[in-house]
């Protein structure tokens, strides 16, 4: 997400900040992406379910603006979070629309949803800039050294909140930037200025009454490095931890904790007053955290490359999960996991690898990959993961994008939809994300019959900026394989699990996105033998 240094704030610029224009939508349900055969709508007439699905379009690009709030749905969104108010779930985001629809109407986005698949936009949670952000950053100027002026006329950045519910009054952690270099009008010579997080609260997300308690950290430097660069290549990173990308969670024992940080030295965990959600000092620098996550040591390299951390804890496997967004947002963003016995670390992947040491975190459980009949999705990662307990369900929010370059839409990759998956847990228990996005489908029990037939399947195998793309696997009756794949599957229906060529994967009833018309579909999910994640969904 953000960092506080010339090249994520252009990359920001660029990813976000574009220019909308125009664009006919088709007239299809799969957002125009879909071009069939007579064949093919044959087999998909055959195939249609009594289940009324999601009909709306990927391509929201003719909705994008302000005045079209109401029909957004899911439509612009970025770094979601989710809770549960009573009969409604909430989700509240970053400033990002396509075409900076919502610029010069508040701060902080949110909408609301009864069933996590419909979903109406509600306003924004602040109408200005909290005062005491430029209050608390220009005495931070005055007490450095040298001594710098005051900035007048910040300019912002409102990034990653996180909204949690906290023993029956609900917290709001927000980020903001200012994005005016630290000296000078250069930020090729000087780093560009601190991240605050804040913190507002209320006894009633529907009110939309918050009562602001100011800021709960900053960007804060060891010393290692001063606030001049030594030129436009300078990426080392100035701050020892950078102050965004905040997550509440409250551990198994009563502790409050706040888990944030972006590429400068690694990820922070800081615990907190639970009467005040705040850290209980800010007099050294021990007092903002400890580091349980990174990306190669910080001696080496202090640009981590990695954000958007969320830890959740599973009293079922007795873990903390740590899940990560790795590199650049626009186009390569992919989601990491690992998890621990304690809330401070250490963290290791499936692999056995140290992340809070630096080692690359596995499995990879979003990756940019791509069906048939669909430009496929990027940016697919800074999560948020909830449980509803009502349903004992587990799932996973984030953006995704569509590619760069889609034939008829501007700027393409600045249309970002809200995406939620259910998660799966593995016997061994690990996580893994749903290949279709969730849409309520009716759970029916899955027999072999149904399991014959071509699959697109897709392996998250990560490579920068590169979609993975589906092949097909046939399973055939006498349990052979086909396709791209050779050998044999099994399927236990008690359990619901699939078995390819020994690797266990879970299945369940699924909404075709990619279809024209939509329709109702199984899909497989896993972790294979080699620590990489698998999807598949049956296409015919």
């Amino acid at each position: 997400m953000i960092t506080i240094n010339e090249k994520s704030y252009i990359k920001r610029l660029i990813a976000i900040l574009i220019i909308i224009g125009a664009y006919s939508c088709s007239d299809d349900d799969s957002g125009g992406f879909v071009e069939e055969s007579e064949e093919e709508e044959e087999e998909t007439i055959d195939e249609e379910s009594d289940f009324d699905g999601p009909t709306y379009d990927d391509d929201y690009t003719s909705i994008a603006s302000w005045e079209n709030r109401s029909s957004w749905n899911l439509a612009n969104v970025h770094d979601p979070s989710i809770t549960k108010d009573g009969d409604y779930f909430y989700m509240y985001q970053t400033d990002a629309s396509y075409g900076n629809a919502h610029e010069g109407n508040g701060h902080f986005p949110y909408r609301r949803s009864s069933n996590l698949v419909d979903w109406d936009f509600q306003g924004m949670v602040f109408s200005e800039v909290p005062s005491w952000i430029k209050d608390s950053l220009n005495s931070m100027r005055s007490n450095m050294d040298p001594p710098l002026p005051a900035i007048e006329n910040p300019t912002y950045g409102f990034w990653a909140p996180e909204i949690a519910e906290v023993d029956g009054k609900y917290r709001f952690y927000y980020s903001v930037v200012v994005t005016n270099p630290i000296v000078g009008n250069d930020d090729s010579a000087s780093w560009t200025e601190r991240a605050f997080i804040g913190l507002a609260e209320t006894d009633d997300l529907a009110s939309n009454n918050w009562e602001d308690k100011g800021m709960v950290v900053s960007s804060i430097s060891d010393g290692l490095e001063t606030y001049t660069r030594t030129g436009s290549g300078d990426w080392s990173g100035y701050f020892k931890y950078n102050a965004i990308d905040p997550s509440f969670i409250k551990a198994a024992n009563g502790d409050h904790w706040l888990i944030y940080g972006s590429w400068h030295s690694g990820i922070a965990a800081v615990k907190v007053d639970p009467s005040t959600g705040k850290p209980y000092q800010l007099s050294s620098l021990e007092d903002y955290g400890t580091r349980v996550a990174g990306r190669g040591s910080v001696d080496q390299n202090r640009w981590q490359a990695l954000e958007g951390p969320e830890i959740i804890y599973n009293e079922e496997t007795g873990f903390y999960y740590l899940f990560l967004a790795y590199d650049e947002l626009s186009v390569a963003y992919n989601t990491r996991v690992a998890r621990s016995e304690n809330i401070e670390g250490p963290y290791f992947g499936i692999d056995g690898g140290n992340v809070t040491n630096g080692a690359e975190a596995f499995p990879v459980l979003t990756h940019p990959y791509q069906f048939d009949n669909h430009p496929g999705w990027v940016g697919i990662a800074h999560c948020t993961v909830f449980k509803d307990e009502d349903t004992g369900k587990w799932f996973y929010s984030s953006q995704g994008r569509l590619p760069e370059g889609v034939e008829g839409i501007n700027a393409s990759n600045a249309v970002m939809m809200g995406q939620i998956r259910e998660i799966y847990w593995t016997e061994e228990g690990w996580p893994v994300v749903a290949p279709e996005r969730y849409a309520a489908v009716p759970e029916e029990k899955i027999v072999k019959e149904d399991l014959i037939g071509t699959w697109e399947q897709i392996t998250l195998q990560y490579q920068y900026r590169t979609m993975q793309t589906s092949v097909d696997v046939i399973l055939n009756e006498d349990n052979t394989l086909g396709g791209a794949i050779s050998g044999s599957w099994s399927f236990n229906e008690d359990a619901q699990i699939l078995s390819i060529n020994g690797n266990s994967f879970i299945l369940d009833n699924a909404w075709d996105w990619e279809a024209s018309p939509r329709k109702t579909t199984m899909t497989y999910a896993g972790i294979a033998n080699n620590g990489y994640s698998v999807w598949g969904k049956k296409s015919r």
